[in-house]
């Protein structure tokens, strides 16, 4: 698949979510099987972007190519400004948000909250392409509401505007994530679009991957809350969409494995105190499908030092190998006859 003059690796990409897709999830992510790897948005308001957070969300550091930015505001020159800061801190992608359901980002007529005023849509898209000579992608939602349902007339916009590529999360900013999701509103996007259209929401396994590229047309997948905890849902896909054959979900040494070095991760990304903090999360969506996971998640949360929680993890894998190495019930019956 190709946005812009990138060639990227497959047609199965990250979505941004906000407090996940950090540096850390996405080179994972990437390592993993994802084609590209979009960053948690960064406001546009330019008193923000000296804050530590901004500046995290924009480190990419060691990242693979092509790095992709995505921006959030409502304002046509912050906008335009935050795409060329970002373009000059190395983004070779821009990515605009119209998509994010959140209250305190729609509250200040950003996100999903744009789908209800098309000239401004039409302002922003146009003043960021102009802004900046690298590719620029949209992310929106079909719509503000059920009674306000744009996504054809945002994509005719976006296509005028000289935007390289749309993701359309099937649902509108009222459903939040809720509900079924329009993939027959995808579907009427990608047959009125000469641009790619990348599809997202409700997208968990390799099959249902392959299922929604063929009900709606879409060059490609997103796929965002599925992955919290599997970074090797990419590779998944990425290989079923290729042969047709499932991958072997991973063992539970090799869970262990990418969840040890995606804690070492974000202990450097974040720093001891704050790395600890967010590794919480993470923890918990890891095991949260293996047997203890609650017992687990309650003591690792109450841990306060990274080596606790790293021997915490240990203990609990080893726990987890010692009772499935211990023969049933109806095994000990077998032996002893």
């Amino acid at each position: 698949m190709r946005i812009g003059t990138h060639v990227l690796r497959n047609n199965v990409f990250v979505a941004p979510m906000a407090g996940v897709t950090d540096r850390p999830f996405r080179k994972l992510a990437r390592r993993f099987g994802a084609g590209l790897a979009v960053s948690e948005m960064t406001a546009s308001n330019p008193r923000l972007r000296g804050t530590v957070k901004s500046q995290r969300r924009r480190d990419h550091a060691g990242e693979h190519e092509p790095v992709a930015v995505q921006i959030a505001g409502a304002d046509p020159a912050a906008m335009a400004a935050a795409a060329r800061a970002s373009v000059d801190e190395g983004a070779q992608i821009v990515d605009i948000n119209m998509g994010c359901p959140a209250k305190k980002v729609c509250n200040v007529a950003a996100g999903s909250a744009l789908l209800r005023d098309e000239p401004l849509v039409a302002r922003i898209l146009e003043g960021v392409v102009q802004a900046v000579d690298v590719p620029v992608t949209l992310k929106f939602r079909t719509g503000w509401d059920a009674e306000h349902r744009n996504a054809l007339r945002i994509a005719a916009i976006a296509e005028q505007s000289g935007v390289r590529m749309l993701a359309l999360h099937g649902r509108t900013r009222a459903c939040g994530f809720a509900g079924a999701v329009e993939y027959e509103t995808i579907r009427a996007v990608k047959a009125a679009t000469r641009l790619p259209v990348v599809a997202n929401g409700d997208i968990a396994t390799p099959r249902q991957a392959r299922a929604v590229i063929d009900a709606t047309g879409a060059d490609g997948v997103m796929i965002g809350r599925a992955a919290l905890g599997r970074p090797w849902l990419f590779g998944e896909v990425e290989h079923f969409l290729a042969t047709g054959r499932e991958l072997p979900a991973p063992r539970a040494a090799e869970i262990r494995e990418v969840l040890v070095e995606h804690l070492h991760e974000l202990y450097v990304f974040y720093g001891r105190e704050t790395g600890l903090r967010v590794a919480r999360k993470h923890a918990a969506w890891y095991t949260r499908a293996l047997p203890g996971a609650d017992a687990f998640r309650r003591t690792f949360n109450g841990l306060e030092t990274c080596e606790a929680q790293l021997a915490a993890v240990d203990r609990y894998f080893e726990e987890l190998a010692q009772q499935q190495q211990r023969p049933r019930c109806d095994e000990k019956e077998e032996l002893a006859a």
